[in-house]
């Protein structure tokens, strides 16, 4: 290259007429106009396109913001660099400043996650973990605070570089906003919609404050571990089911096997034992039938026969529920109600001689339920 192609690549540079920003890109957030130390000829036109802001800095500091449009770069339309140049009246030589391009545009499709579990406390199930992922989307609110703040001297900042602060900054955010929701675990799945605009609203200051609005945020799935899944399930099942008419339909069923099982002692044992068990709940029908059959054997006999005295007649328990009194039911059914979680430690129960309502932990034969599985004596 000879001495005059040299001078005159030089003067090409140095005398930069047009400043505009043609992006290729998807990915692109901001980007340093590149020119011949950093001098703009007097005069140049300024070209912002729509989805475009620039950001003129001198010597670190910010001077003019520019939306779209067409500019000529004299005193009057560079109002903070002249007052920081100290242009009085006016200049005639090139300038020096760095010109920054912003991409304003929406970028959408952006994705988050939590890298660990969250760990939330339930009333019901104790300590559980759950995950979420999603998505979310932004575009640069405050172009001179991004540059300021974000960009610093990076000369073509992208999309990738401002995704793990946005995704961190999320996780933290999402996980303070669940734990303070304290809603039941079943919930938080049910309800991503209404849990995604609250930590929209609660995430935007955080953004706004390094001059990037978050326009859109998702929940797309919150999940718990398998065997959370089915406790919670068994546990909705049981909440919406009547206890009662299910251990009577159980005991038909475990009789109906015992019946069809007619080699095995184990089996006759447990068919009797239940047999006896809805027997108490049939005898107002087979009284009289029995009554019948008890009479011919007493009319032979010249003395009356021994007679057993009566079963000793099983306690009642009342117990409170949603506010509510509910019973009465038997030992076993409250034995039954507390391993489901139907009923805790704390709820209130009562029975007859009792002088008021107790909690359950409170009450002597059922402190059982908290820690052993031996029940207490049957009443003499």
């Amino acid at each position: 290259m000879g001495i005059f192609d040299k001078i005159k690549e030089k003067l090409s540079h140095e005398f930069i007429d047009i400043v505009e920003w043609l992006d290729y890109t998807d990915d692109t957030i901001a980007h340093r106009f590149e020119r011949y130390q950093n001098e703009i000829k007097n005069g140049a036109k300024l070209i912002v396109r729509e989805g475009q802001m620039a950001v003129f800095i001198n010597e670190g500091q910010l001077a003019d913001v520019f939306k779209p449009g067409t500019y000529d770069l004299t005193t009057q339309n560079l109002p903070i660099l002249s007052t920081l140049k100290g242009w009085k009246y006016g200049f005639n030589s090139p300038f020096k400043a760095e010109v920054y391009f912003v991409n304003t545009t929406l970028f959408t499709d952006e994705k988050w996650g939590t890298k660990n579990p969250i760990t939330l406390s339930d009333d019901r199930f104790g300590l559980v973990e759950i995950r979420a992922f999603g998505t979310y989307a932004f575009k640069i609110e405050d172009a001179g605070k991004f540059i300021i703040d974000i960009v610093g001297t990076d000369n073509n900042f992208t999309n990738f570089e401002i995704n793990e602060h946005l995704k961190s900054l999320i996780a933290t955010r999402f996980t303070d906003t669940v734990g303070e929701a304290n809603l039941p675990i079943e919930l938080y799945a049910a309800n991503t919609s209404e849990l995604s605009e609250t930590c929209q609203e609660v995430m935007k200051p955080e953004f706004s404050s390094v001059g990037i609005s978050l326009e859109k945020f998702y929940i797309e799935n919150v999940s718990m571990p398998e065997e959370l899944k089915k406790e919670i399930f068994e546990y909705s099942r049981l909440d919406k089911i009547d206890l009662d008419k299910l251990t009577r339909f159980k005991t038909a069923k475990a009789i109906e096997a015992a019946a069809h099982n007619e080699g095995g002692t184990a089996g006759a044992g447990m068919g009797m034992g239940m047999g006896f068990a809805l027997a108490q709940q049939m005898g107002g029908m087979m009284s009289p039938q029995m009554g019948q059959q008890q009479q011919m054997p007493q009319q032979q006999q010249n003395q009356p026969a021994a007679m057993p005295p009566p079963m000793p007649q099983a306690v009642q328990y009342f117990y409170a529920l949603n506010g509510a009194q509910s019973g009465p039911v038997s030992y076993e059914q409250l034995r039954s109600y507390f391993a489901s979680r139907t009923i805790n430690k704390d709820t209130l129960v009562w029975k007859a001689g009792m002088e008021g309502w107790k909690a359950l932990s409170d009450v002597e034969e059922l402190k059982g339920f908290l820690g052993g599985n031996t029940p207490p004596p049957l009443p003499m």
